[in-house]
């Protein structure tokens, strides 16, 4: 399933994926690894600063992360311009949520907020779905 969300003219599409290879359900260990595309729809450029996540698991754990850009960069984006990542997070359960938040800066030093759609972490066992990808790249 995939995930999209406009702000502040910058659209951020997400689709996750279970990866059974890297999990290890019987330990409580269930990874998903998510790929993100964000494409500056503006008229000026912008650079993804810092990202902000709120990862939500079933059972019952919540965790929030900051940190300066994605997966070590702080990409430039200009108009009409995407970057695209991949990047992963480890469950107790075999499902929950994620949604966040990036701060760009515009060429004027301006600072604005760009939300990141929630979007549900679901091991295909749980919802009788297909696992279409299970190659996690760390």
């Amino acid at each position: 399933m995939r995930y999209e969300k406009v702000t502040e003219e910058v659209r951020v599409r997400v689709e996750p994926h279970f990866s059974l290879s890297e999990s290890s359900p019987g330990d409580g260990a269930f990874v998903f690894d998510y790929h993100i595309e964000v494409t500056n729809q503006g008229e000026t450029s912008a650079r993804l600063l810092y990202r902000h996540w709120l990862i939500h698991d079933a059972a019952g754990e919540d965790t929030e992360v900051d940190g300066e850009g994605v997966v070590g960069q702080q990409p430039l984006i200009g108009p009409g311009e995407s970057h695209r990542y991949r990047s992963y997070c480890v469950l107790r359960s075999p499902s929950g949520h994620m949604e966040g938040h990036y701060t760009f800066e515009g060429p004027d030093g301006r600072h604005f907020r760009v939300e990141v759609p929630r979007f549900d972490l679901l091991a295909p066992f749980v919802v009788g779905g297909e696992e279409s990808d299970d190659e996690v790249v760390h």
